[in-house]
């Protein structure tokens, strides 16, 4: 059963939870960062930021069907909280598909140039989801197996998974993705955005195979995966990633390449 999330204000009948604060400082983080970079790179950064807009409702909303599709055990009984996105369950997969997508649309229309533009967003996507996993902290979810390690995490009852209702401690899986997405941030703003500038899309794919490197591995452990069959849909989801990611860098230098001769 999916919890309601933690409070972080309540005035009256308005209440405020900390995954809505972490998620909407995520969003801002993001496209502040993009405004930045657009203009930076003489890109049309109004228009940019725009499409950054609309490209993240259109994430928000592919990431939460991705959740509700795989998750229709529950959903399917409980249809009113299909739109209870504050108390958690946006599946970054569903966001990685849509909104990129809704982004090229907007900018084929607008004459925004594509690939550069989808380099500006790739350290927007890392920081912002770094960011946005700790909402997963405050609503007790996204966690892994039991473990005595240091860094372990205590989980109160109510949020144990069913058969591991006796652990107390588990592995903070949301932590160890937020810091890999910090980690692929601070690489992809501070080296590969220099290296890969005479490539453009490069920085993106290269976004998508180190992010989608990062959850394969992390989503072994997470206690709360969606499977297909005798696999974890997020791992399948991560490895198309990664072969999109291998294509998209070849092509990207073979461009460049072509360009140049």
């Amino acid at each position: 059963m999916h919890s309601p999330g933690a409070v972080a204000f309540q005035f009256g009948p308005l209440v405020i939870r900390w995954y809505g604060i972490l998620m909407a400082t995520s969003i801002v983080v993001g496209l502040w960062l993009g405004h930045r970079e657009a203009r930076r790179q003489g890109l049309p950064a109004d228009d940019f930021i725009s499409i950054g807009q609309w490209s993240v409702l259109a994430g928000l909303a592919g990431a939460r069907l991705y959740e509700v599709v795989f998750n229709w055990d529950y959903y399917g009984q409980f249809p009113k909280k299909i739109f209870a996105v504050w108390e958690g369950g946006l599946a970054i997969h569903g966001g990685l598909i849509v909104g990129p997508l809704v982004g090229i649309w907007l900018a084929r229309r607008w004459n925004v140039p594509i690939l550069r533009g989808l380099d500006v967003t790739a350290p927007c996507f890392a920081i912002g989801q770094a960011i946005g996993r700790w909402g997963n902290f405050f609503n007790e979810e996204a966690f892994g197996l039991p473990t005595d390690l240091p860094w372990k995490l205590y989980i109160s009852p109510p949020h144990r998974p069913p058969g591991f209702t006796q652990f107390e401690y588990f592995h903070p899986t949301f932590l160890y993705e937020s810091l890999w997405d910090l980690g692929v941030f601070l690489l992809l703003f501070f080296v590969l955005k220099r290296r890969l500038q005479d490539k453009p899309g490069a920085l993106f794919f290269a976004f998508l195979g180190l992010y989608s490197i990062g959850r394969f591995f992390i989503e072994s452990i997470r206690l709360d995966s969606f499977w297909l069959g005798p696999f974890r849909v997020a791992q399948l989801a991560s490895l198309a990633f990664v072969v999109v990611a291998i294509g998209g860098l070849a092509w990207t230098r073979r461009r460049a390449a072509l360009a140049a001769s």
